[in-house]
């Protein structure tokens, strides 16, 4: 995207930085909407009606009825209350409200920046918004797989729902690096490495929320073992060949212990590669890259030992916000064309 009217661009940049911090704000709440169990709270998916939460008794009491029709009322919560559905009701209310406001603050400064620029200087913002869209779609396929059959959202459409988020975070991101720092450096660091790093975090998150989807994170709370030995004991390491691995709450929790393992170890690759060559325009890069990942593997480990502990394991999810879009900015920088 290259816009050279420079006001023009200080506010498509503006704007797509807001947009940057609503998305990320919207990650946190939903996490912590997963985390306090509420996001089966509101069954049906009221575009518009919903909008309002419930202005009295006689609302409040439709949406609880509705609410002990599914099988997490009537299998987990059976003894709730009003008072305490109104917790977990306000917790998915915010985070469908946010999913509105979200596509209200791009479509229309979309719509107005194209009439000033036209379509196809925006195409890549346009991408953005077809999967904002997609998205809320994504969100009421995952909640309707809690309301039949089950206590909780199906893990694989919660993954799909939280990695959608992050490609949208991360492309809003990517545009507003383009919008804002030009990349002169001769000297860079082979693409394949920030490109493949990203591509492991990027699977990492969607075993993260494996890990939520399952509550694989309450087993083993012991780190670095699991238990009393570095594989799970109550399963066989042939099960990690099987088509069924991802439905193992122990074998999932296993391999995002491991795969952050991979992670580190690349990432102390490209540090030595950046140091070794001195290409030194992605120095700040890789030190950033490398604060957050820190940050982000130690509040992995003190979530797990304490049992997933909920601000422990919000600041997990937030600090994954973080690594990933430090990791979009190293890869910017050592970006070989202007075009990409």
């Amino acid at each position: 995207m290259y816009i050279e009217n420079n006001i023009t661009r200080k506010q498509i940049s503006t704007w797509i930085l807001f947009m940057f911090v609503l998305i990320a704000f919207m990650i946190v709440v939903g996490g912590l909407t997963r985390l306090t169990d509420s996001g089966l709270s509101i069954t049906k998916w009221e575009l518009f009606s919903g909008v309002l939460p419930p202005l009295n008794d006689q609302q409040w009491n439709n949406y609880f009825d509705e609410y002990k029709l599914i099988p997490e009322f009537k299998l987990q919560n059976y003894t709730m209350t009003i008072k305490e559905f109104k917790v977990i009701f306000w917790w998915e209310w915010a985070h469908r409200l946010m999913g509105r406001l979200i596509g209200f603050f791009f479509l229309f400064p979309l719509i107005y920046f194209t009439f000033k620029l036209g379509f196809k200087k925006l195409t890549s913002l346009y991408f953005i918004f077809l999967l904002i869209c997609f998205q809320g779609f994504i969100g009421w396929y995952m909640v309707s797989s809690g309301l039949v059959n089950r206590v909780d959202v199906s893990h694989y459409r919660l993954s799909l729902h939280l990695l959608i988020a992050f490609l949208i975070l991360s492309l809003l991101f990517w545009n507003y690096l383009k919008l804002n720092i030009s990349t002169n450096n001769q000297v860079k660091l082979n693409s394949i490495l920030p490109y493949f790093f990203l591509i492991l975090i990027f699977i990492q998150i969607v075993l993260g929320a494996f890990v939520s989807g399952m509550n694989a994170g309450l087993i083993y709370n012991s780190w670095p073992l699991m238990g009393n030995s570095y594989f799970p004991d109550d399963n066989e390491l042939y099960n990690l060949f099987n088509f069924s691995v991802f439905n193992d709450a122990s074998l999932v929790q296993f391999l995002h212990r491991n795969l952050a393992y991979i992670i580190l170890f690349l990432y102390l690759i490209i540090l030595l590669k950046i140091y070794k060559n001195q290409i030194r325009d992605s120095f700040f890069a890789i030190n950033l890259v490398g604060l957050v990942l820190l940050v982000q593997i130690s509040l992995g480990i003190l979530t797990l030992i304490n049992g997933v502990q909920i601000t422990l394991a919000s600041l997990h999810q937030i600090s994954s916000i973080f690594l990933v879009s430090s990791s979009i900015y190293l890869l910017y920088i050592n970006r070989k064309s202007n075009f990409f």
